[in-house]
């Protein structure tokens, strides 16, 4: 076993893990935080999408110990003072989620794209989320949630 100390959601954490144990299940099972999901352990659905030190990352292709000394943000540590982030509040006001699985990744992803591209259109979200799958919606209402939410924030993610 292993210590990994890091911060998550910006409280310091510690956790005794095995080498092996992936950055997902360091979230989900050592401490409790279940909005990062998992889909397939193979990177190709992004619904661990999480973001270490500002990057968003897929979660269960990273191992706990390298995230030793991190930042880590999930989906449950986004949420503002004034209630949903904006872009959880587009994707609640232009239904870009239907089960809800993929959402938690879909909403990492698009906060993080929101931050690295000053100006965004449908060709370029759809391209970023190329690396996130959702079986529900037909992404129409994602791209839309996420065009409202770069013009709602401003490009800031």
């Amino acid at each position: 076993m292993t210590r990994v100390s890091l911060s998550v959601n910006g409280q310091a954490v510690s956790a005794d893990v095995e080498n092996r144990t992936l950055l997902v299940h360091l979230l989900r099972d050592h401490l409790g935080l279940t909005g990062t999901h998992v889909g397939c352990d193979t990177t190709q659905c992004g619904a661990c999408v999480v973001h270490v030190d500002g990057r968003a990352i897929k979660s269960c292709t990273m191992l706990a110990v390298q995230a030793e000394g991190a930042e880590v943000t999930t989906i449950e540590g986004v949420a503002q003072d004034s209630g949903f982030h904006p872009v959880q509040a587009a994707f609640k006001e232009h239904h870009g989620l239907q089960c809800g699985f993929c959402t938690p990744g879909m909403v990492m992803t698009a906060i993080d794209m929101i931050r690295r591209i000053p100006k965004l259109d449908e060709k370029r979200i759809r391209e970023e989320l190329k690396g996130n799958i959702c079986r529900c919606t037909g992404y129409e209402n994602i791209v839309r949630a996420i065009e409202a939410a770069a013009s709602a924030m401003g490009g800031r993610g």
